[in-house]
């Protein structure tokens, strides 16, 4: 029986809408997951290099965090809170601020947009704009920062701007670090742009940038590019938005990935893993003197999921109590950096280049149909793992942080075998 036979499969194609896309490239049932692991419906189990897209950092049912909401829901405890005070929230906040900020020596007021990342990019540009009382805002070639109509203005994939339906306006691209080959001085073009009265760029309310743009092919950005960006912005009075939805909570090394470039952005945008455990959940962090809404100018429905507090919590006491995981992340990411740049030496003549921070990695191929590829042959061996990049040209790998060392070699061996086939046909 094919794939396409599956009565599972067709049950769900059936009545779902054509837009889904994951499923497509991994065309089987899953039933259940734990640690870097899913097995499907025929107890087959698959290798995750995808990591739910980086919302599951800790990996699959992590037991701490999973006791802890099996207790929480157990006891009748409070599910939907809108942004009514509740011993969870509590919680949350003071360890947050007790555990991450304070450590950092970092003073941010937290918003609850709602439950996903792209209401913490909206909100941030929302704040900044009222704020400033501007409307442009400034974002970078090859940027992702969410599908909603603001978040998609300040997105560059043409495809997915497209499906806006509407113009996407008051956003002006900029290059991102590396775009012209470091043939130009950084930021060239965007100063002169605005010194100069003649451009006809409208004077920005905020910057909006990505450390590491994972969905624009694990482009990385240098720890002096992002110091040049925030002098730029504080030498004109805009503010700074850094857009962490995917590279927070410990991608990189630490727990923001803007740490290591020493920056102190404006605001930052926190959702995916910030819930420890895959439920929704997203944080807009505002210096404190911008904090300047009116009660209720905001808000959302979904802005109290308190179940993801209390695994936000308890994932923040987990992992971030000292630097373990963070430094098992840098040697995990060093490993895999070493392993990928073997496969660009074993494969010369195919154009192949490795990317990257910590365990956020790219190998980029000539095409996306190559890439594609790899992929599809790495499925076929029981390893999940995506593409990204403006023509899907980036095999990128997303591990959870707290993969065993054999789980990760044993899927650099499968990206190793799968590339040697796929550019050998």
């Amino acid at each position: 029986m094919s794939i396409t036979d599956d009565p599972s499969i067709t049950a769900i194609t059936s009545h779902e809408s054509g837009v889904r896309s994951y499923s497509r490239s991994w065309p089987v049932v899953f039933d259940r997951a734990l640690g870097a692991t899913l097995f499907d419906t025929d107890e087959r189990p698959y290798l995750d290099f995808f990591a739910g897209a980086g919302a599951l950092n800790y990996g699959h049912n992590d037991p701490v965090l999973k006791n802890a909401l099996v207790d929480y829901i157990s006891g009748d405890r409070i599910i939907h809170s809108l942004d009514m005070f509740t011993e969870a929230r509590r919680d949350f906040l003071e360890t947050f601020g007790e555990r991450i900020l304070e450590p950092r020596d970092l003073d941010y007021r937290v918003v609850f947009p709602g439950p996903g990342g792209a209401n913490a990019v909206e909100a941030a540009l929302k704040l900044a704009r009222k704020i400033t009382g501007r409307e442009s805002v400034v974002n970078f070639t090859n940027a992702f920062h969410g599908m909603t109509l603001g978040a998609l203005s300040v997105t560059g994939n043409s495809l997915k701007r497209g499906g806006a339906g509407v113009p996407l306006v008051h956003a002006t691209p900029m290059p991102f670090d590396d775009y012209f080959d470091r043939d130009y001085p950084d930021f060239l073009y965007f100063e002169k742009l605005l010194t100069d009265t003649g451009s006809g760029l409208n004077k920005p309310a905020a910057v909006i940038v990505e450390t590491v743009q994972g969905e624009g092919g694990v482009n990385t950005a240098r720890a002096e590019w992002l110091r040049g960006l925030e002098q730029l912005c504080r030498a004109h009075d805009i503010l700074l938005i850094l857009d962490d939805v995917q590279m927070g909570c410990g991608r990189t090394g630490g727990f923001f990935s803007f740490e290591e470039a020493g920056i102190v952005p404006d605001f930052v945008c926190l959702s995916k893993s910030i819930s420890g455990i895959g439920l929704p959940m997203a944080l807009t962090l505002v210096r404190p003197e911008l904090d300047v809404w009116e009660p209720g100018e905001h808000n959302g429905t979904f802005r109290g999921v308190t179940p993801a507090f209390i695994t936000a919590a308890e994932a923040i006491r987990r992992f971030w109590s000292d630097d373990v995981l963070e430094t098992s992340t840098r040697d995990k990411g060093a490993y895999v950096e070493s392993r990928l740049n073997a496969i660009t030496a074993a494969h010369p003549g195919a154009g192949l280049v490795a990317k990257g921070r910590g365990l956020a990695r790219g190998l980029q191929f000539d095409s996306g149909e190559q890439a594609g590829r790899v992929a599809a042959k790495a499925f076929e061996r029981g390893l999940l793992v995506e593409t990204s990049g403006p023509e899907d040209e980036v095999l990128k790998l997303l591990p959870p942080l707290t993969i065993t060392d054999d789980e990760l070699n044993r899927g650099i061996a499968i990206i190793e075998d799968a590339t040697a086939e796929a550019l050998a046909d």
